[in-house]
């Protein structure tokens, strides 16, 4: 509220100023035009300011020159023409009077002071407006109100800004200006009593925390003064955009009981993407979910668990954001499958020991096991065997389906058996005689099976040298002999004989040599017989035994021609 007192003085200062103007104008000066002036002419000052003011007169020879104010004054200085007055603690508008007589006749000139608060310059950084008790209707306005934002703001839609503002004069030099920031949005002169600002515009993503304001702008440059400003609180601006499209949610529509399974929802478009919340529940669970977003799109991951008591749900995605949602669900089947139950009557059975193998299962469930009879859904499916070497460490492996919601599952689950039997030592891997020569490296290659595994050792027979088992050894001569070797386990004991000869070697080598001279002196002598024989052959005589001196030689003749005889 403006004081009252101090306008009521100026007021009644005033008309007692008319009234004394009005008396000291003789006969006919009243409506004359007054040649007294009165500088400066409708000056503005600070509130509690000074101001010099000079009246001066186009008359050649002004008498009694006077200054008529309420306000407290002091004469300066005058001349042939003028005279200077000095005003101080100016604190309220007021009109001043400058009065004298020129050639007998009244002058006088008038002006108005106006004078205004300072207050602060403002840079539009959202300084409060000061509101001293000194304010009056001149300078700066006395308050200033932007109306507060939507908390949020749709991208495209408009939205106004609107200010009031009230006191501030001159009002003719008072203008109001709303700002983005630093950008201009609107200016217009301040009228009426509040004064009102608005302005229109669509909502710019790039809007976001932007900062909105309202100044006032008291353009004294005229008088010398400059530009005053102050500016009211900002104001900060939240846009969005959600689109109206529903989340995607990829989720299975079946989920198995005590199972995690993850569950994804996504959406593109969404602004402010940070702003945004995503909520994820399967029923009545909450699921913990991680959110991440690339540009405008988010992504949310959660892992649900189906509880037993469900028996059927649906997994819900809701994004949130300035208080509007898009939720999109999914029906869920829950279901509880086990493995299967699979037994052996005897884990670990000896040789020739009958075994029953058994496999069950819930009662919707159909078990299927290799060998054995197929069997009605929750029917226990049987197989019976003797247990035979061959069948140690035999997998028995049992199939479960079961279908939901017409997804065929399956579950397998095995066992192994096995076989106890006693130790057996394989013929065909360990010969049962061997013939080395010593000083050479050689293996004894001789297996024994059984479960437990059985130990193996070869011991001379008498000596009971032990020779090494599936690993090289050096032969000597003494290695010669009959060896026993023996598979032992906690089933029993086999043994089976090997007789390991082991020659000299160079003993050999004489025997070699000898029939290797012996074979050379057959092929020496067979030669000489050939050629002896062919070079009698090559002659055509023989050497005939004479035993008697009476009887003539005769010579053989080569064969003759056919049809001849010998002479």
């Amino acid at each position: 509220m403006v004081p009252l007192a101090p306008l009521l003085q100026a007021c009644l200062s005033l008309l007692i100023l008319l009234l004394l103007v009005c008396c000291l104008l003789p006969p006919g000066a009243q409506g004359q035009v007054s040649p007294l002036r009165v500088e400066p002419q409708n000056p503005v000052v600070p509130t509690g300011g000074s101001l010099l003011v000079n009246c001066s007169a186009d008359c050649p020879d002004p008498e009694n020159i006077i200054l008529e104010t309420a306000l407290s004054k002091q004469p300066v200085g005058s001349g042939l023409s003028w005279s200077a007055f000095q005003l101080s603690n100016v604190t309220g508008d007021s009109d001043i009077i400058c009065a004298g007589f020129c050639n007998g006749s009244q002058i006088s000139g008038s002006t108005s002071i106006t004078v205004y608060r300072p207050g602060k310059v403002s840079n539009n950084t959202g300084n409060n407006n000061d509101t001293n008790d000194n304010s009056k209707h001149t300078g700066l306005p006395e308050r200033m109100d932007l109306a507060p934002l939507p908390p949020w703001q749709p991208v495209g839609e408009n939205f106004t800004l609107h200010c009031q503002v009230w006191g501030g004069a001159p009002r003719a030099n008072l203008s109001m200006v709303l700002f983005r920031g630093q950008e201009e949005l609107g200016r217009q002169p301040a009228v009426g009593e509040p004064a009102e600002v608005t302005a229109t515009m669509p909502a710019r993503r790039e809007d976001y925390g932007a900062n909105f304001s309202c100044s006032t702008q008291l353009d004294l440059r005229p008088q010398g003064l400059g530009l005053l400003e102050n500016s009211s609180t900002s104001r900060q601006l939240r846009t969005f955009a959600l689109p109206m499209t529903r989340p995607f949610l990829t989720a299975p529509r079946i989920l198995e009981v005590g199972k995690e399974t993850a569950v994804n929802c996504s959406l593109d478009g969404v602004f402010p993407v940070w702003e945004a919340q995503v909520h994820m529940t399967l029923g009545d669970q909450m699921l913990n979910s991680t959110v991440v977003s690339h540009g405008d799109a988010l992504r949310a991951t959660a892992m649900a668990t189906a509880r037993e008591e469900q028996k059927g749900a649906q997994i819900v995605c809701k994004v949130t954001l300035a208080g509007e949602s898009r939720e999109t669900w999914k029906n869920v089947t829950i279901y509880s499958f086990v493995e299967p139950i699979l037994n052996l009557s005897e884990a670990s059975a000896s040789e020739g020991t009958m075994v029953t193998v058994t496999c069950m299962a819930g009662t919707r469930v159909q078990v299927m096991l290799g060998g054995a009879p197929i069997m009605a859904p929750g029917q226990p499916a049987q197989l019976q065997l003797n247990a035979t070497e061959s069948d140690n460490g035999r997998n028995f492996s049992c199939n479960a389906t079961l279908e939901v919601d017409g997804k065929v599952l399956h579950k397998n689950r095995s066992v192994q058996l096995n076989v106890l039997y006693g130790p057996k030592i394989d013929r065909t891997k360990c010969p049962q005689r061997l013939m080395w020569k010593d000083k050479t490296y050689q293996v004894l290659q001789c297996q024994a099976r059984g479960n437990p595994d059985p130990m193996l050792q070869c011991l001379q027979e008498g000596s009971r040298i032990k020779v090494p088992v599936g690993i090289p050894f050096f032969v000597r001569l003494y290695h010669n002999g009959t060896y026993h070797c023996q598979a032992i386990s906690p089933r029993g004991i086999t043994t089976v004989e090997v007789v390991m000869e082991v020659q000299d070697r160079n003993a050999r080598s004489v025997t070699i040599a000898m029939v290797v001279l012996l074979v050379l002196s057959l092929v020496i002598v067979t030669a000489a017989l050939l050629y002896v024989f062919g070079v009698q052959r090559r002659r055509g005589s023989y050497c005939v035994k004479h035993e008697s001196t009476s009887l003539p030689l005769t010579s053989t003749q080569p064969d003759g021609l056919p049809g001849e005889e010998p002479s």
